[in-house]
């Protein structure tokens, strides 16, 4: 890893995506002549905003068909969503295994392979310490340590039973809980790139809630600018910025996104999973650039809570790049930053 002076996240995007229509679902752009390009198209979904430009190959089909999409994976993975896969998994923890869509199957066994290689750093166990915590929600809290202490008891990726013949998922004790928000917008994202490969879009940006991903190549060939915030001001202005080729996504795990203050002190949504409480140490944001938006989304989570030297260990070759809580910054050597 080399220094350099560079930060978390992305407010390019401002300048990649204008957003232009908010929407929740539906057919997005009526009203604007049949021919001409539709501009970015925004919906809700996923705990987020989530934005697509598809530049001059976006139309009403193509923005309805991801619009729907993207309604799909939120009503199979969201938590508190009643009837959901994820829901459905919860509700049954300890006594039933519950049959999942293929897609949902994936993520889980996607989740469970990054446990694995983090070591536990990511857990989509997390579930029963993110309701506790409750961090971004109208019952946010400090817990008592008992409270901690029963939640992490609850907290075992390895007590996730899958069965690839009827694609179930097993919790093996009462009160466990998966929470995929650590991985399903980024699977959200790969899912809208495959769309994009299928209608033959030239060129596209998506902003998944802060995972971007650029696709194809610009107009006039010159490389993608993606912003990374400055977590030392909250994420208000840009540190640096990242120019890539199409075809990458990027992704930043950061403790300046959701948080509140107790007493003075100020704890952030990242929930160690070994701790029972907001982790990071001195790391105050990492950035994780690669192919696979899902795959960024989990190792930037891994990341944060590992540290740059145990994450690399994990995930040797990661493009990353690691910002301390004292203002310090390092980078994978080769990657293309700038101010």
């Amino acid at each position: 890893m080399k220094k350099r002076a560079v930060l978390a996240v992305l407010p390019f995007l401002l300048l990649l995506l204008p957003l232009s229509c908010r929407r929740e679902g539906g057919t997005p752009g009526r009203g604007i002549p049949a021919g001409k390009p539709l501009p970015a198209q925004s919906w809700e979904a996923l705990g987020t905003v989530c934005t697509v430009n598809a530049f001059d190959g976006g139309n009403e089909s193509l923005y309805g068909e991801i619009s729907a999409r993207l309604m799909e994976i939120d009503s199979s993975f969201g938590v508190n969503r009643p009837g959901s896969d994820i829901a459905r998994i919860n509700a049954a923890a300890g006594t039933d295994s519950i049959a999942v869509r293929p897609d949902v199957f994936f993520v889980i066994k996607a989740a469970l392979g990054f446990a694995e290689r983090s070591g536990g750093a990511f857990d989509p166990t997390i579930g029963p310490l993110v309701s506790l915590w409750g961090i971004g929600t109208d019952h946010q809290k400090v817990p008592s340590q008992a409270e901690i202490d029963a939640a992490l008891s609850l907290v075992d990726w390895r007590k996730v039973i899958l069965d690839e013949a009827d694609s179930s998922v097993f919790l093996e004790k009462e009160g466990m809980a998966l929470d995929l928000g650590g991985i399903a917008k980024g699977y959200a994202a790969d899912e809208l790139v495959r769309i994009l490969k299928e209608r033959n879009v030239s060129r596209a940006v998506i902003d998944l809630g802060g995972n971007v991903c650029v696709f194809g190549s610009k107009a006039d060939g010159s490389a993608w600018k993606v912003g990374i915030k400055n977590p030392g001001d909250g994420g208000k202005t840009v540190a640096a910025v990242l120019s890539l080729p199409g075809g990458l996504s990027v992704v930043t795990s950061g403790n300046y996104e959701r948080y509140f203050v107790s007493g003075g002190r100020r704890y952030h949504h990242i929930i160690d999973p070994k701790t029972g409480c907001p982790g990071g140490g001195n790391v105050a944001s990492a950035t994780i650039v690669a192919a696979s938006s899902m795959e960024a989304d989990a190792m930037s989570t891994s990341a944060f809570l590992m540290g740059r030297d145990n994450f690399l260990r994990a995930f040797p070759g990661t493009q990353c790049v690691f910002i301390s809580s004292d203002g310090g910054i390092s980078a994978s050597e080769g990657l293309p930053l700038g101010l």
